[in-house]
């Protein structure tokens, strides 16, 4: 049986039960405090007084590991010693072979947590610990579309509104945990240090919406984005180019602006989406219905600007919205990684829309 799970799920997890050695790995350092205190929990209970071995990767030796989860606690709900070695890469390392021999044996005297980055799934100690320890993928989730992979917006913005709720008594509307994915990348402690901080702006009955993000967050700028991509949307390119190149001028990173630009034009992808599906199976839908099934705010002058945009967008475009999307995050995080060719990739994408690009029409010539 496999005992590799993500860190949503074994934290999200009501009861656990934790073997003698756990792996903590990932690149999300938010995620891997997260998990390694539940583990402290359940070893140790909730009283945080109660003391453990807290050890540095770096400079730890097998020994002093050895001994530390080899005796008896005396503190703590169930007797049982926690040793966990912060950034143990380099420990994992050096101690390889000590650490498939002790995953070989049963000890029932405490319990090795490793803090680690990386953690190669092709190795014996990976494939031993997947039989009989723990380990907590710390990424952000990803779902895969062929041979390829993406972040998981729908997951992560799922379980931040569950944190909200649990941790920070807050109510978190998907649509404004989804924007505040958008505007902060993938810094999970970032996203929920300001939901504990948007929290303080609402009643206790009052949800955190897509409003109060956009006026906290971001304030003005992500009023900026918005304009920016209506001018695109609509054939304004020359506008639109003149908007991303004020941003740029004030500091911006593409990367940065990418994720906020992302989220508006993600929202016309979905109303193309919605509306062509539809279409498809025959079914009587109307432009207004795709644009608020995909988001778009409900009330009258907001649907009629937002349908203006979507026919000015057209079908074909908004079609493959999505792919074109995904092939310049990936861009951005690749071949176009440099600032320079990042804002080049982003023009790239504004001069997409522009009307000039349109098939010539048949002339109606005798």
């Amino acid at each position: 049986m496999a005992n590799t799970v993500h860190a949503f799920d074994f934290l999200d997890a009501e009861e656990t039960t934790i073997p003698s050695v756990c792996i903590v790995f990932g690149r999300d350092a938010f995620l891997r405090g997260l998990a390694t205190e539940k583990v402290r929990q359940a070893v140790l209970g909730v009283d945080t007084d109660v003391p453990y071995g807290k050890l540095a990767g770096n400079t730890v030796t097998w020994v002093d590991v050895a001994d530390e989860v080899s005796t008896v606690s005396l503190f703590g709900s169930s007797g049982r010693r926690l040793a966990v070695v912060e950034d143990a890469d380099p420990f994992v390392s050096r101690y390889r072979d000590e650490l498939e021999n002790f995953l070989e044996k049963k000890r029932p005297g405490g319990v090795l947590v490793l803090q680690v980055e990386k953690w190669a799934a092709n190795t014996r100690l990976y494939k031993k610990c997947d039989a009989t320890g723990l380990q907590i993928q710390c990424n952000p989730p990803e779902k895969k579309s062929g041979k390829k992979t993406s972040l998981d917006y729908d997951a992560l913005a799922k379980w931040f509104v569950r944190r909200a709720k649990v941790e920070h008594d807050a109510k978190l509307n998907v649509g404004a945990a989804n924007l505040l994915v958008e505007m902060l990348g993938t810094e999970l402690g970032l996203i929920d240090q300001e939901i504990a901080r948007l929290a303080l702006f609402v009643d206790i009955h009052q949800p955190i919406d897509e409003a109060l993000v956009t006026e906290q967050v971001h304030g003005g700028q992500l009023q900026e984005i918005w304009h920016l991509v209506d001018a695109a949307v609509e054939g304004k390119t020359a506008d639109a180019l003149l908007q991303l190149d004020r941003l740029f001028q004030a500091g911006e990173k593409p990367q940065k602006l990418y994720g906020q630009i992302a989220w508006s034009l993600r929202r016309f992808a979905a109303a193309t989406r919605i509306y062509q599906r539809a279409r498809r199976r025959g079914d009587a839908v109307s432009l207004r219905d795709a644009l608020k099934e995909a988001g778009f705010p409900n009330w009258p002058k907001a649907l009629e600007e937002a349908q203006r945009r979507l026919l000015a967008l057209g079908q074909i475009r908004g079609g493959r919205l999505y792919r074109q999307l995904l092939e310049l995050d990936l861009s951005l995080k690749g071949s176009h990684s440099h600032e320079t060719r990042g804002r080049l990739a982003l023009e790239k994408l504004v001069v997409s829309f522009s009307k000039a690009l349109d098939p010539p029409r048949a002339s109606n010539a005798r």
